[in-house]
């Protein structure tokens, strides 16, 4: 999607989001009055962004995003890491609070043990809008992924390539919603094909070291393993540099749409595909939500957005 202004109130169009891709065309509303009025309400703005963390390319593109949105509209923006750790990202969250952000954009690390900063900063009339990551809590919406989607796309190309028939394990990560989502859908694609069996599903912690160090354990473990799908693409380039070690034929098929990944993808190796996700789309449209019921509109409890899956024949000219 090409990059827009956000005039103030580019929230028009957010609100009637029902799904987002590479392909979706929308139109910025033109200044109005009213906008002018509430873009100079949103210049008094201290905005909070707290990331699950950030050495990773996509949550990178998702920072630069929400850097050039607050610039847009001129709210100042505070962005925190949580380095995978749930009391960081509530001591970061809470410093946030004491520092007076009217809006909190919140990619959780973990969805159940963010939810006391969640009431913490409702109960300080934040408005929190979480994106990527769904968190418990009285959020006042989400912005994510297709996640079962995700798995489900993943899961059927697996199954293509391998003709119905095979030995796949599961590389899977922390327990937030999108990669419990992912796992359902691929685990729903492959009850379609009775002969291909899932015989092992290990925690990879969605980082290339833990990820190789996973997948050489499984391939001892299953000697004739056909394929492994990834919860993410960090994970599978640690399971490719595994596998490429190892001199096995496995199949590796993911999500995220890293760049990383797509070139792997084109190269036609063992990255076989995965299936994207719009990062700078996720992150504009949730900070339009939440500008949107800063200012006092109705808006959706949630907005998913569309994925696509990329093979050698589509990934060539992806990009986030």
């Amino acid at each position: 999607m090409k990059k827009k202004k956000l005039l103030g109130l580019l929230i028009a169009t957010t609100l009637a989001f029902a799904g987002c891709g590479q392909a979706a065309k929308t139109s910025t509303p033109a200044a109005s009055d009213s906008s002018t009025a509430q873009t100079a309400k949103a210049k008094d703005l201290t905005i909070g962004m707290s990331f699950q963390e950030m050495d990773n390319p996509y949550f990178i593109t998702m920072n630069e995003a929400v850097k050039e949105a607050a610039t847009q509209v001129g709210a100042k923006l505070i962005v925190t890491d949580a380095k995978h750790d749930v009391n960081k990202q509530t001591s970061d969250i809470e410093d946030m609070i004491q520092k007076g952000v009217k809006i909190l954009l919140l990619n959780p690390t973990d969805s159940k043990g963010i939810e006391t900063a969640v009431v913490a900063a409702k109960k300080a009339g934040v408005v929190v809008v979480c994106v990527d990551a769904q968190a418990n809590g009285p959020i006042d919406s989400f912005v994510g992924s297709k996640n079962y989607d995700a798995g489900y796309l993943a899961g059927k190309q697996l199954a293509k390539d391998l003709n119905g028939k095979g030995k796949v394990a599961i590389l899977n990560g922390i327990p937030v919603v999108p990669i419990l989502e992912r796992v359902k859908g691929f685990e729903a694609a492959m009850k379609e094909f009775p002969e291909i069996k899932v015989v092992d599903n290990q925690n990879g912690e969605q980082e290339r070291s833990k990820a190789m160090t996973v997948t050489e354990n499984m391939m001892q473990t299953t000697a004739d393993l056909n394929a492994i799908f990834s919860v993410n693409d960090t994970g599978s380039l640690g399971a490719v540099a595994a596998i490429q070690s190892a001199g096995k034929d496995i199949g590796v098929y993911s999500v995220d749409g890293a760049p990383e990944a797509v070139k792997a993808i084109v190269e036609g190796k063992i990255l076989k595909c995965t299936v994207a996700q719009y990062p700078r789309d996720q992150v504009r449209i949730a900070f339009g939500i939440a500008l949107a019921k800063f200012l006092g509109a109705h808006v959706p409890a949630a907005v998913p957005v569309d994925v696509l899956p990329l093979t050698k024949d589509n990934a060539k000219d992806f990009k986030w």
